[in-house]
């Protein structure tokens, strides 16, 4: 079993959290300075935070001979490894010209993009990303591809494809 944290967030992904992450200190000195309209603002700003961090960012991927499992604060979810046909790293200039244009549907910005990306050419992708440039792409077949960041992607895939290969030698 190995195990990979989402890589660390890519500059314009940081500069995006840390400008999002001040909005509810903005919201908090308002309502302290009298303004006590921003108090449900700052409650709400609060709880989308709070809701993105436990349930749509993962912590991290773990490795397992007959799964991928990924886990968020509060769950966890198993890709059966047989249901991995291939998986690479890619670049933003090689995901554009075999995905086309997308649109996020999900969390985005504050810690990454988190959930599912809509493609012109294939449909719905899951995508967990916490950075711009060394994404893994986890091609499914019948199911829903994914976009990942797992930190030191170059390990992770060379992990992955050991993994498979040890498995099927072991059930041969």
């Amino acid at each position: 079993m190995q195990r990979y944290r989402l890589a660390p967030m890519s500059p314009g992904i940081r500069v995006l959290t840390i400008v999002l992450l001040a909005l509810p200190v903005v919201f908090l000195v308002g309502a302290l300075a009298g303004q006590a309209d921003l108090a449900v603002p700052l409650v709400a700003v609060l709880v989308i935070y709070g809701w993105v961090w436990l349930g749509f960012r993962p912590s991290m991927f773990v490795i397992h001979p007959r799964a991928l499992e990924v886990v968020w604060p509060l769950k966890r979810q198993e890709v059966p490894r047989a249901s991995i046909v291939s998986l690479r790293q890619a670049d933003v200039k090689t995901l554009k010209s075999e995905i086309g244009w997308g649109a996020r549907v999900g969390a985005g910005g504050l810690w990454g993009g988190f959930g599912w990306l809509w493609t012109r050419r294939r449909g719905i992708v899951q995508m967990y990303i916490s950075r711009t440039d060394r994404f893994v792409w986890i091609e499914r077949g019948e199911e829903r591809p994914w976009l990942i960041t797992p930190e030191r992607p170059e390990e992770f895939i060379r992990e992955m494809s050991q993994t498979e290969a040890t498995d099927g030698e072991q059930s041969a």
